[in-house]
């Protein structure tokens, strides 16, 4: 079996705002992360201003299944659109978008065969939505939506965005250029 990991980004350009928030989740809704007693060690997390519209977060308890709790409940504490992205054995990407503490707008890149096989299907599939909130131009999205190769999604979608989507906390340690653009924070 492979593994699974998972990141989360934050529509904003407003860096103090979104580390309020990120503050916020940890002390008061750790639960959505994992943390099960108050006076366990300080929730570390990764951040990034990723580019002029997005703020990046990697956090070791996001994978595939977890991040869209904590984008779910992100999305309560912040005003701005909440995108998380989960990556399963290299055979799925799933990117959702949340605001308000709801689903917005869902995506699940996949073959047939693994949509089949996971039981797969968007919570709720909202194409204008999710281009709006991405800020993809038509033509783009639509090249986009029929992807059914997970890294060919990544890739593409990283290039639309400006983001890079296929990291991990764990390999901030390792690879110089996530150690160079991520900063640790401890809430």
């Amino acid at each position: 079996m492979g593994r699974s990991f998972a990141n989360l980004h934050i529509k904003s350009n407003n860096l103090e705002k979104t580390i309020e928030a990120l503050r916020e989740l940890g002390k008061g809704h750790g639960d959505v992360l994992g943390i099960k007693e108050a006076h366990e060690p300080p929730v570390v997390m990764y951040i990034s201003k990723s580019n002029e519209n997005w703020i990046s977060v990697l956090h070791d308890y996001f994978v595939w299944g977890t991040v869209k709790k904590v984008g779910k409940r992100l999305s309560q504490l912040i005003e701005e659109p909440v995108m998380t992205a989960g990556y399963m054995n290299e055979e799925i990407f799933e990117l959702s978008v949340f605001a308000d503490g709801a689903i917005q707008a869902e995506k699940i890149f996949c073959e047939q065969w693994a949509r089949e096989d996971y039981g797969l299907t968007e919570e709720r599939l909202n194409d204008d939505y999710l281009r709006e909130a991405l800020d993809i131009r038509n033509e783009d999205f639509a090249d986009l939506i029929k992807i059914t190769t997970p890294w060919q999604a990544v890739d593409k979608l990283s290039e639309l965005v400006k983001l890079t989507l296929w990291c991990d906390a764990e390999w901030i340690p390792y690879e110089d250029d996530l150690r160079q653009r991520f900063e640790k924070y401890e809430f």
